[in-house]
């Protein structure tokens, strides 16, 4: 699966794209994931991304030249183009899996203000967001994405089994997990655990998701 990023701040993805869990499914050749400049589709001297909005009004917006000449290289037929956008649908469970079914993702960080609507008119598939709050740019929102749907794919986690048990995998919140020691300063690990009874140990984790979703965010049971 391909990613290419969108952005004024190539910088900011440098490290995430290079350690943990994406940085070795790019070196296994999995995922491919390539950061640009979106001043290298600039044609003047200063390399201008932004002006004033018409009609006026506080910040600047993105220019519409750059970002088309962008997108217009980089996609293909297999292409969906997301602009990360606070307004845009929010990233969940099901849209990461949805997503990851695509081989090219074009993601599109916004700054200042926004876009040109006109960009958002013409060239965008889906507009995503991670969360009801805003950031300074949408650099980072395209490295949750690309997390969430690149852990997704075949090959990227060490054991596929973590899939199954993560949070939201099937409408439930993740489990309570503990490691050694069984006792530390005076906390034990419950006793089922220990047991060596798989389907006991199975039943006691279904319940406890039940019960962690319950308690936390009752609305993902159903009424």
């Amino acid at each position: 699966m391909r990613f290419d990023v969108l952005t004024l701040f190539p910088a900011m993805l440098e490290g995430f794209l290079a350690e943990s869990m994406v940085g070795k499914s790019i070196q296994r050749g999995i995922v491919e994931a390539n950061v640009h400049n979106l001043r290298s589709w600039t044609t003047d001297k200063h390399q201008i991304t932004d002006d004033r909005p018409f009609g006026g009004g506080a910040g600047m917006v993105m220019k519409p030249g750059p970002i088309f000449g962008a997108i217009e290289e980089l996609k293909r037929e297999d292409s969906q183009v997301i602009y990360l956008a606070p307004d845009g649908e929010k990233l969940d469970h099901s849209l990461v899996l949805e997503l990851a079914k695509v081989p090219h993702l074009i993601l599109l960080s916004g700054h200042y203000e926004g876009v040109d609507e006109r960009v958002r008119e013409s060239l965008i598939d889906r507009e995503v967001s991670i969360g009801d709050y805003v950031l300074t740019n949408g650099t980072l929102p395209a490295a949750v994405l690309i997390d969430a749907v690149a852990r997704q794919l075949p090959g990227v986690l060490g054991e596929a089994q973590s899939l199954e048990q993560d949070s939201f995998s099937d409408g439930l919140l993740g489990l309570p997990q503990y490691t050694r020691p069984a006792n530390f300063r005076g906390m034990t690990v419950p006793d089922v655990l220990l047991s060596g009874d798989h389907a006991k140990i199975e039943a006691w984790r279904q319940e406890q998701r039940r019960l962690r979703t319950s308690e936390r965010r009752p609305d993902l049971l159903p009424d």
